[in-house]
């Protein structure tokens, strides 16, 4: 039976099983979920938070622990932990800060080298693979004496088609860090980008071709300016010369802004900015990080290459916690100039055989286990994690029993000693898992493929012969809280089977419905646009039907109108998300773009307010989608069912392109 939330409840269920109002450091939220700065996450009762029915899931991003509520419950409940527990109330953007505030300084810097190129690694690792099928097809002796466009030569121009377009993401490579790192350093995204642009600029001296101008097979020309001879060298697949000069620009750029207001902000601020940033990045930073650049790189390889097998034992065992901790984020800025310089990354055939084996210890779960849940997670997660996906693996699965995570690592680690004694390198970004072998240097391949069978072997053998001795009750379903893993298990923890409800706002007197409304199941489309499945969304507590089963729409303009008649149950000040009640019961929340909540309400015009009547296609806002796309979010827009509870299946019943007032949903009766 249905009912609803009991608000001051949930707020003190949440906040004991936090660790207390003492434990949050900052507390603010969204049009869905709970939004918490945690001091100790080590006192996260994560078992708790998963059994309470009312919640729909918890994760852990950008520095905040996130507790998805539901519309229409969500303010409730933290105006109750504000009010009830002495929490501390902050705004979004001051928990932000506070989150960003966590940690050490070397932490605080991986995050930031993580947030600035998770965004753009769907570019490279796309050009990466590239370059694989590239060398895939041109290398000699792979498959027979002559390479397959020698084989067959109706297939090389095709092959330098592929050659040429998986440059690009490399060639450019400062233009999307620039873009990437202006957005994290809060500058002027498109700044950055022309920033990085002018550093890869063609009449600058191709930075592959230095190798060639130090021999004398090319000329480097000169600028002389203020009495300083500045070679003409361009920054093709460098990082951290890039990051510097971006960082440098943005303390520019908001140094001016506080300065100048009005046209003169908006006239000058971008001049000053570009001509100051463009002759410190090509007299001083670009020169000076470029040769530190080139000595981190030397060094790094150096100190694998010299403690040879012992190194890639050692580097393969800590793999798989480097990935619990979200460091791995920042090595492709270690692995770029791996890749465009000297014998080729290590860094690659070493996580492949990390999670190989984190995914061969899932598979292994899987066998063994009675639990039809932990069953379901393991299998998913371990067909993942082999072929280089190994979150859900390792936080749904291994993590939380942890022996077979330790049997994955110890498997990983005699694997990585074989790649550092094979001298196993990639020459291309991929997918780091069997698949992975199109990315590595084509003499290895048989190596590497061999090393992957023997992890996956030792790790299933490992984790199986467990899970025969001490581990049954793991794999019968009994397995421990884990209490000490609940800080990164809660990044992708499992929503608890949950009613998500938004109770009928009072009102009086009560809104007038026809009874063809009132039969009425059925959810129109808000939008005009292009159907999206809802899986495909970034946001995980969207893309995992936390709030609810639905469908993303992404728009073609930003004219946002009530799918059905009935009543606005969360109307947010910022305009970015709307939940309404239709007169048959049906609940649906609309949120408009991703992360749009940060724009706070920015480019976002409200029509309508919590309490509301509406009938099918009145406007519900006004959006300006371009503001949303000018500070680097998203625009497509989830419509979810909230209460799917009371109701049977939710089916999607639109594809392709939609107009406003178009089927949209099919929302079946409960059965009897």
């Amino acid at each position: 039976m249905w009912s609803a939330m009991d608000h001051a409840k949930v707020a003190g269920e949440v906040v004991e099983a936090v660790g207390g109002a003492s434990n949050i450091s900052a507390a603010a939220h969204c049009a869905t979920r709970l939004r918490l700065v945690i001091a100790d996450e080590s006192k996260i009762n994560q078992q708790a938070l998963d059994d309470n029915e009312d919640l729909k899931g918890t994760f852990a991003a950008g520095g905040m622990f996130q507790i998805i509520v539901g519309p229409g419950d969500v303010d409730q409940v933290y105006a109750n932990m504000v009010a009830n527990h002495g929490v501390r109330e902050v705004s979004k953007d001051e928990a932000k800060e506070e989150a960003e505030k966590g940690g050490n300084l070397f932490s605080r810097f991986i995050k930031m080298i993580a947030d600035i190129f998770v965004p753009i690694l769907p570019a490279l690792v796309a050009g990466g693979l590239m370059m694989a099928i590239n060398n895939v097809m041109t290398a000699e002796g792979l498959f027979d004496k002559q390479s397959l466009t020698q084989m067959y030569p109706g297939i090389a121009d095709y092959a330098a088609l592929i050659n040429m377009v998986s440059s690009a993401a490399f060639a450019s490579l400062p233009v999307l860090v620039g873009f990437s790192a202006a957005k994290r350093f809060g500058g002027n995204v498109y700044l950055g980008a022309a920033i990085g642009a002018a550093m890869v600029s063609t009449d600058l001296l191709n930075a592959w071709n230095t190798g060639a101008a130090l021999a004398g097979e090319a000329q480097v020309s000169y600028w002389h300016i203020f009495g300083m001879d500045v070679a003409k060298i361009g920054y093709q697949a460098q990082v951290i010369p890039t990051l510097a000069v971006t960082y440098v620009m943005c303390l520019i750029e908001k140094s001016l802004h506080k300065v100048l207001k009005g046209t003169a902000d908006f006239l000058l601020t971008p001049l000053i900015t570009m001509l100051v940033t463009g002759f410190l990045a090509f007299t001083i930073i670009g020169p000076v990080t470029r040769v530190a650049a080139e000595y981190l790189t030397q060094g790094i390889n150096w100190t694998y290459s010299t403690l040879g097998v012992v190194g890639g034992l050692l580097f393969g065992l800590v793999y798989s916690p480097i990935v619990v901790t979200g460091l791995h984020q920042s090595f492709p800025a270690i692995e770029i100039p791996l890749l465009s310089g000297g014998d080729g990354d290590f860094i690659f055939p070493v996580a492949s055989m990390a999670n190989v084996a984190q995914g061969a210890a899932a598979l292994a779960v899987f066998f063994k286990t009675r639990d039809a849940k932990l069953k379901g997670l393991a299998g998913a997660g371990g067909a993942s994690a082999v072929f280089g996906i190994t979150e859900p693996a390792i936080f749904g699965v291994n993590l939380r029993l942890r022996w077979p995570f330790f049997c994955a690592m110890a498997a990983a680690a005699i694997g990585s000693a074989g790649v550092a004694l094979l001298n196993v390198r990639g020459q291309a970004l991929g997918a780091a898992g069997f698949v992975g072998f199109v990315s590595i240097k084509t003499e290895s391949i048989p190596a590497y493929l061999a090393l992957e069978v023997l992890v996956f072997v030792l790790s299933f053998g490992f984790t199986f012969a467990y899970a025969m001795t001490r581990g049954k009750a793991d794999m019968e379903g009994r397995a421990p809280a884990a209490k000490a893993a609940a800080p990164v298990a809660a990044a992708v923890a499992t929503p608890a089977a949950a009613p998500a409800a938004a109770p009928a706002p009072a009102a009086a007197p009560a809104p007038s419905f026809s009874d063809e409304a009132k039969a009425d199941l059925s959810v129109a489309s808000p939008l005009a646009g292009t159907v999206v499945p809802l899986e495909q969304l970034k946001d995980e507590s969207f893309a995992k039907g936390m709030l609810g089963p639905g469908i993303g729409i992404e728009p073609a303009d930003g004219l946002v109108v009530a799918p059905f008649d009935g009543t606005v149950t969360v109307a947010f000040p910022t305009g970015h998300a709307y939940g309404l009640k239709s007169a048959s019961g049906v609940q649906v929340l609309i949120h408009v773009g991703m992360d749009t909540v940060k724009l706070d309400g920015k480019g976002f015009t409200p029509r309508v307010a919590k309490g509301d009547v509406v009938r099918r296609g009145d406007v519900l806002a006004e959006v300006d989608l371009d503001v949303i796309r000018e500070a680097g979010y998203e625009t497509i827009t989830p419509v979810v069912v909230t209460n799917k509870k009371k109701f049977g299946a939710v089916t999607p019943v639109a594809s392709g392109e939609i107009q406003r007032g178009d089927a949209l949903l099919d929302v079946a009766p409960k059965e009897a």
